[in-house]
């Protein structure tokens, strides 16, 4: 039995089958997404979307759907399903699904009268193709399956409408057609791997809806072109391929490339094994060097920020450090020609943004856990000193280290911080001045330099250090016991209670004593954390708002003011196992358990952006997010060597092994 398995009343109920949704990547920046029971509720779903840098930076729909039609007895069984204005869906393809199982390759079994007929998908690695595969179960006379490719051609962030511009015209290749729709656009190839007649038949289906951009405000019908469809026999036991990509493969070749791609698959058998393929999702390796995480799919790219906070997490604890050696080696260069002041990269969004060099330290700091100071100095030493060096040099737009020895940010109204939600090019949350995490990464990020680099270390950074200790408990320690998120002089104090605090109390170093960090940690579980992440503002707080839906000044107003987000987890756990140990550890195994549920919910498999943040909690924005998985990922080995260092073999333990 699948540990992802979905049955035909789940399946039959489109209220909760169309919420769930499941994500593959070819790591080239490629995806194929939709909802578990195939019906398309955004307009980034499809089953082939590429990056065209020629056309955009965005991706590009190329085929969206593929509806199977199962015809016996001259009678067409039409399996797929879509919706139209109007809240009408037709087909009704999910009546016909008996289940829906995610291992290696995702599949969905369907009973049609007599014919019980298995379909199953994969995604192909480093090359853009989707494969799959139609396997005849059951059947007590001759069955016949029609393919019918809905295509799309353009950017996932616009919709396509009936139009005269279209070229309509194909070209037949063995056994199938490839199609351009539009002038720029690569061709798409179509073939089965075996001998099939193409029927063109072309029309426009109008008015297809995409219920999740009806929700987010955005504009939500779209016209897609069907050019006709694909008629092949298939007898009792047998399988039939199909694959789309924007190369032609020899028909012969197509199951043999099916069953290479499940091969080197890790199956989804446990909580851990479904992180380690969603964290795998996220890497991008857009030619034969480089590497890089993407921050989420399916709208996200790479944010230098979401990078560095995901990469132990997605690498070295995901039993892959060689995917941590790449991309250090391709982002490196680019941090350093920003610190050079010679350039800001294309590629990594935000790299210029204040607190990154913190993180990337915090970064090296993991990787030191993990692999020892020595090898990490040997490896990254270097760039250790440049970065702490870059910041005590003041030349950064948007930072400097004042008398008292503390950041302090400043810019014109734009986000500085991880809570970049803006309205306008506004910041919804102006937090600027000294901000809190900042700061408590600045002391860690001196000490953990004074530790490894010894050499380096001098009585002027050691001057240093004591007035940046001294500076955060006077700045941000207040009265009630817990931290301010950020003073600033431009505005009245702030009394919000939000997480950022948490990081004075994870962090591998700390300004604050052991009393105080335990108030800060109390206040943290009582006002802020929920069973899926730490609240980005307490329901105490003024402006608190419990559901982060509706359109997006809607949403971008709740991200920062009450919605949860899953990757604080993290430096959550860390805390609690630095100041409770052994008490702490049951309490997190709970927490992990209750996450294990969600790889059934919103993305199927993975770890959504964020969760409501009242119950029930329901995942929002991104289905698959790097900062999410990543951050498990590390509880996890945190639980683990917790669970080493105090011997409790006799506790629960949670099924991630």
């Amino acid at each position: 039995m699948s540990y992802l398995k979905f049955d035909r009343r789940l399946m039959a109920n489109l209220n909760e089958s169309t919420q769930r949704e499941y994500i593959r990547t070819n790591r080239k920046g490629a995806y194929c997404c939709s909802s578990i029971v195939g019906c398309n509720t955004r307009k980034y779903h499809g089953v082939l979307v590429v990056p065209i840098p020629t056309l955009s930076p965005n991706n590009h729909v190329l085929l969206s759907s593929l509806d199977l039609t199962i015809v016996q007895h001259g009678v067409p069984f039409n399996v797929g399903i879509h919706e139209y204005e109007g809240d009408i869906f037709s087909p009704k393809g999910h009546k016909y699904i008996r289940e829906y199982n995610v291992d290696i390759a995702s599949s969905m079994t369907y009973r049609v009268g007599g014919v019980v007929l298995r379909k199953e998908f994969i995604f192909c690695h480093y090359i853009n193709r989707a494969l799959l595969r139609y396997t005849l179960l059951e059947a007590h006379s001759q069955t016949t399956l029609r393919l019918s490719p809905f295509l799309a051609f353009r950017d996932v962030k616009m919709l396509t409408h009936r139009n005269d511009q279209i070229n309509e015209s194909y070209e037949g290749v063995d056994s199938g057609v490839s199609f351009c729709l539009y002038e720029g656009y690569p061709r798409l190839y179509m073939q089965l791997s075996k001998p099939n007649h193409f029927v063109s038949d072309p029309a426009w289906n109008e008015r297809i809806e995409y219920t999740k951009e009806r929700e987010r405000g955005y504009e939500y019908t779209e016209d897609l072109y069907v050019p006709g469809y694909f008629e092949v026999d298939i007898a009792l036991g047998e399988s039939v391929y199909f694959a789309a990509g924007l190369e032609e493969v020899d028909p012969q070749d197509i199951a043999a490339l099916f069953e290479q791609e499940v091969a080197i698959r890790t199956p989804r058998e446990d909580f851990r094994s479904c992180l380690l393929n969603s964290a795998l999702q996220f890497y991008y390796r857009p030619d034969a060097t480089r590497g890089y995480l993407l921050a989420g799919y399916p709208w996200f790219g790479v944010r230098a920020r979401d990078l560095f906070i995901a990469l132990p997490g997605c690498t070295i604890y995901a039993d892959a450090p060689e995917r941590f050696y790449r991309i250090m080696d391709t982002v490196i260069p680019d941090t350093r020609a920003f610190m050079e002041q010679v350039g800001v990269s294309k590629e990594i969004q935000g790299i210029n943004e204040p607190d990154v060099g913190l993180w990337a330290i915090w970064t090296l700091q993991q990787y030191a856990s993990y692999a020892g100071v020595e090898d990490m100095v040997s490896r990254y030493g270097d760039f250790l000193d440049e970065m702490v060096r870059y910041y005590l040099r003041n030349v950064h737009p948007n930072l400097r280290i004042d008398e008292t020895g503390l950041c302090f940010i400043l810019g014109d109204g734009k986000p500085l911080s991880w809570m970049d939600a803006k309205i306008g090019g506004q910041a919804v949350i102006r937090r600027e001045g000294y901000l809190v995490e900042v700061n408590a990464l600045w002391y860690n990020a001196l000490c953990f330099y004074r530790e490894v680099m010894p050499s380096r270390w001098d009585e002027g950074l050691e001057e240093l250090l004591g007035r940046v200790k001294e500076s955060f408990n006077q700045v941000f320690v207040n009265e009630h016991g817990y931290l301010f998120d950020y003073i600033s002089p431009h505005e009245r104090q702030d009394w919000s209670v939000r997480p950022n605090m948490i990081f004075a109390t994870s962090l591998p170093y700390s300004p604050l004593s052991k009393q105080l960090r335990r108030s800060v940690l109390n206040f943290v579980t009582r006002e802020l954390r929920t069973p899926k992440g730490l609240r980005s503002l307490s329901p105490k707080s003024y402006g608190y708002q419990a559901q982060c839906n509706g359109t997006q000044l809607q949403r971008e107003r709740a991200y920062y003011n009450g919605s949860v987000w899953p990757w604080l987890l993290g430096p959550y756990f860390e805390a609690c196992l630095k100041l409770y140990g052994l008490g702490a550890i049951s309490f997190i195994q709970r927490t992990l358990i209750g996450m294990e549920e969600e790889l059934h919910e919103h993305g199927i498999a993975t770890i959504s952006e964020l969760f409501d943040g009242n119950p029930p909690f329901q995942g929002r924005g991104a289905i698959s997010f790097a900062m999410s998985v990543g951050e498990i990922l590390r509880s996890l080995k945190l639980l683990e060597d917790a669970k080493k260092k105090y011997d409790t073999q006799t506790l629960p333990i949670i099924r991630y092994e």
